[in-house]
């Protein structure tokens, strides 16, 4: 352990699943770590294993010059931190929140703690909880560069790759946020397929096999569909827009004669027909784009 280690402290507040982790990395690291939650009783096993608990926040952050913030959303950290006790006792220190919110939330927040003379960062974690301390875990932080180094040794005690997107305080969530789409809208087509399967008599197992080879095809295609957008190209030789809607409108029927609600996938492929109407028929698909954020 490096003489900047040993020589540092940091605060935890917000122990939920994920803030227990962080902390719990902070501890095992050999780092003083004081945690503080909402909810009494949370802290009980870190304590028990050589962290300090705070009977308040102010008396929390108090404790390191770096304090992580891990709660649910940012009425959750302003709940908290925006105390008169709190604000007043963070001047002169820094603050890491790794909580989610909107990228807007993250930039009002930096306005927030610059007025207080309080440094701020801003990130996003990943990866779940059982990849925190490891080499899986995967860290986004956006902010002033300086602030970043001055704590990034701190920061990596973490685990896992820890990637400063840029003094840009709203990178970070920005980020996030895009890529919880792809996750969730993922997650959404997942579970209607085996809604769909189940309806035709196969079973979520025996779909499974299948289903991890459709994911194992997505990042060359995800490679090469953002060079796609980036140059405006969108090239549509191996796979037109007018097959993608034939497709899309396969699956809105098979769905709807079981019952089963296509709402996602038929808004899917009205945005695709909206571009093929646009002339762009003979296109890739990621020229939705275009029709949902034009330039």
């Amino acid at each position: 352990m490096s003489s900047t280690i040993e020589q540092s402290a940091v605060t935890v507040l917000g122990l939920g699943p994920m803030g227990r982790e962080l902390a719990g990395a902070f501890v095992d690291a050999g780092l003083p770590t004081t945690v503080w939650n909402r909810t009494p009783g949370r802290g009980r096993d870190l304590i028990a294993r050589g962290a300090i608990g705070a009977a308040s926040p102010e008396e929390a952050v108090a404790a390191s010059e770096l304090t992580v913030v891990c709660v649910v959303n940012y009425d959750a950290v302003d709940a908290i931190v925006r105390r008169d006790a709190v604000t007043a006792a963070l001047k002169g220190r820094t603050v890491v929140n790794l909580s989610a919110d909107a990228p807007a939330r993250a930039r009002e927040a930096a306005d927030w703690a610059a007025e207080h003379g309080i440094g701020y960062l801003d990130g996003a974690i990943m990866t779940p909880t059982v990849t925190i301390g490891t080499p899986e875990a995967v860290f986004l932080h956006s902010g002033p560069e300086e602030l970043y180094h001055r704590h990034r040794a701190v920061l990596d005690v973490l685990g896992g790759t820890h990637t400063h997107l840029g003094p840009e305080i709203g990178r970070a969530a920005a980020y996030d946020i895009a890529l919880l789409d792809i996750f969730w809208t993922a997650m959404a087509g997942y579970a209607h397929a085996l809604a769909v399967a189940r309806a035709e008599g196969i079973t979520a197992r025996e779909l499974a096999p299948f289903a991890k080879g459709i994911g194992a095809i997505l990042p060359p295609i995800f490679e090469q569909e953002a060079e796609e957008v980036d140059a405006g190209t969108f090239s549509g030789e191996d796979n037109p827009l007018t097959s993608a809607a034939s497709s899309m409108a396969h699956i809105v029927e098979v769905s709807e004669s079981h019952g089963i609600e296509a709402n996602v996938m038929r808004a899917v492929e009205g945005l695709t027909r909206r571009a093929i109407g646009r002339g762009h028929g003979a296109d890739g698909f990621v020229r939705v784009t275009e029709l949902l954020n034009p330039r």
